[in-house]
């Protein structure tokens, strides 16, 4: 477990590996307000192809939250605290996030 203090900024990394496929995009969005009074992240917007590669050869990457709770909170390891949600592009970017 961990405990984040009031008022206080953490940047913490997911445990799970992120893929965004080329045609799609995604942004955290939060889990539960029953969680606590936690915002999960400031900037929880993925590009499509994160963590994914032109063609799906990458095997993921973490996602990174930036986390300023407005309480004192304890998170426990595996405990979900945003969801994912995904958008299907208008049409597939020339080139995929990470492929510069």
């Amino acid at each position: 477990s961990l405990t984040l203090e009031k008022d206080k900024f953490y940047i913490l990394a997911t445990k799970e590996r992120i893929r965004i496929p080329i045609e799609l995009s995604a942004e955290m969005v939060p889990f539960s307000q029953h969680v606590g009074e936690l915002r999960a992240h400031y900037a929880g917007f993925f590009d499509p192809g994160f963590g994914y590669g032109n063609n799906g050869e990458l095997k993921g990457a973490a996602g990174v939250l930036e986390v300023r709770p407005h309480e004192t909170i304890t998170v426990y390891d595996g405990q979900p605290i945003c969801l994912m949600e995904f958008f299907r592009n208008a049409e597939n970017p020339r080139v995929p996030y990470g492929s510069a």
